[in-house]
């Protein structure tokens, strides 16, 4: 089935075509599980793994014999039984988490990670302990705790859920999205 992105005019269309813009996807108990590609979530329609929960208003995908909506969020037919989805730890993960934001200043220049307890007084390489830090707080608070060091954190730092890095993900998203995505 080949199906064209000729929906709107060209000079309103995204530069990557229609079957590239992005489809929630919610498992049957409408948790978001991911976000796919529509050409990807219109085979999970025509193949009945999905239902059509909402579509993009005045867009559609053609074939020569029909005209499909172009899906915004689609919702498995079955509950899929999905691992715990840990994030895993890493600088950048931790730098995603923070907002790319000194967790002391909230400066944005020159980031690095910092652990709030040292390593060299028990602190653990951990979502609990690391921290985003611009060079300038990270050098002012040496092998130091924040308490020691008189700073105080902006946030306490804590493990991510994917549901936050999904969000991020999805960058841009459609504003139908918002119920979904900000839920859990």
């Amino acid at each position: 089935m080949g199906l064209s992105a000729s929906a709107v005019p060209a000079s309103e269309r995204p530069r990557r075509g229609l079957l590239h813009n992005r489809v929630l996807v919610l498992n049957h108990d409408y948790r978001p599980i991911t976000i796919c590609s529509v050409q990807r979530a219109v085979g999970l329609l025509f193949c009945r793994k999905a239902e059509l929960l909402l579509a993009r208003e005045g867009e559609f995908l053609h074939s020569p014999s029909t005209r499909f909506p172009l899906p915004s969020i689609i919702r498995l037919r079955y509950y899929v039984a999905v691992p715990y989805k840990r994030v895993m730890l890493s600088r950048r993960n931790i730098l995603r988490r923070d907002g790319y934001r000194c967790q002391y200043c909230g400066s944005r220049e020159r980031l690095t990670v910092d652990h709030v307890i040292p390593r060299s007084k028990g602190g653990t390489d951990s979502w609990e302990n690391l921290v985003t830090a611009c060079t300038a707080c990270n050098n002012r608070k040496g092998n130091r705790t924040p308490e020691e060091a008189g700073m105080q954190l902006l946030r306490r730092p804590f493990r991510p859920s994917h549901i936050l890095f999904l969000r991020e993900l999805a960058g841009h998203f459609d504003e139908a999205w918002k119920p979904y995505l900000f839920m859990t």
